[in-house]
């Protein structure tokens, strides 16, 4: 998700993914894939900076390990597992 804002002033959060088209002649102008579209004070070179700043943080975050995710690599020793003699 990326901010934006609308000529009026007030800001508001597009969905990056579903971006279609950017153009701007003068005013930014784009369109989503839904067929909505929105004019925006941002100029087109802002608005794809945003999208790749978003993205980079996205797939950073899907890269870093959790806590489920190292616990569920990990796998017990059997002889230590409860219930061996």
């Amino acid at each position: 998700m990326i901010e934006v804002t609308r000529l009026d002033g007030h800001p508001f959060t597009l969905n990056a993914d579903l971006i279609e088209t950017i153009d701007a002649n003068p005013d930014t102008f784009i369109r989503l894939l839904n067929g909505n579209s929105y004019l925006v004070r941002e100029s087109r070179q802002e608005v794809v900076d945003r999208i790749v700043a978003y993205r980079r943080a996205v797939f950073q975050c899907a890269m870093m390990p959790t806590p489920e995710g190292v616990a569920a690599s990990v796998r017990p020793d059997p002889e230590t597992e409860e219930g061996t003699p």
